[in-house]
């Protein structure tokens, strides 16, 4: 008696070479089209730190001005910013001009290096980091301009004002947001 799957052409198991091939040709379309997405998600993560922390420096900025009637200075802390990777907060300024004067402090570490420059009755509040790893660094800020002038103040990091799309400048003042076009955007 011949064996019956041999003779109705049935397959016992296994996958064919072909078969095997669209597999992999199917996992790797989903790959192309998913790491990219994932690692476009992980620097917009890591860019949403830079926007909290300088509203929690907006915020203690007002705070010690209502309260002893002038801002705080801070210079750029940490000495340098992490890049791809975290890097812990050390606030680098002489005491009475310091975040630790101003009342703010990051939780655990930070990717962007922070600044508080202060003129008068006006401050600018940066955040500069290279998340990307491509070389040139994301620049974000928060300008608060001399409300009897209006005129915004460059900061140490050299945000002159916050990109307004509409413009097609830096224009924006008392709002979070990037310095430049290009900033705020990575190369993913």
């Amino acid at each position: 008696m011949a064996d019956e799957s041999r003779i109705s052409g049935a397959r016992r198991g296994g996958f064919t070479l072909i078969e095997l091939m669209i597999v992999v040709a199917i996992v790797g379309i989903l790959s192309a089209t998913a790491i990219p997405n994932f690692r476009r998600f992980q620097l917009r993560s890591k860019s949403s730190e830079a926007k909290m922390n300088l509203g929690a420096i907006r915020t203690a900025e007002e705070a010690v001005l209502a309260e002893f009637g002038s801002y705080i200075s801070a210079p750029a802390s940490p000495a340098s910013y992490g890049g791809r990777k975290a890097t812990t907060f050390v606030d680098v300024g002489p005491v009475g001009g310091n975040f630790d004067t101003l009342g703010w402090r990051p939780e655990g570490e930070v990717f962007f290096q922070y600044s508080v420059t202060v003129e008068s009755t006006a401050f600018t509040a940066e955040a500069a980091a290279d998340i990307d790893g491509n070389g040139t660094a994301q620049l974000w800020g928060y300008l608060m301009p001399d409300l009897s002038t209006q005129n915004p103040i460059v900061g140490a990091l050299g945000c002159q004002g916050v990109w307004d799309p509409k413009t097609s400048s830096a224009t924006i003042t008392q709002v979070v947001g990037p310095c430049g076009q290009s900033d705020g955007q990575s190369e993913f």
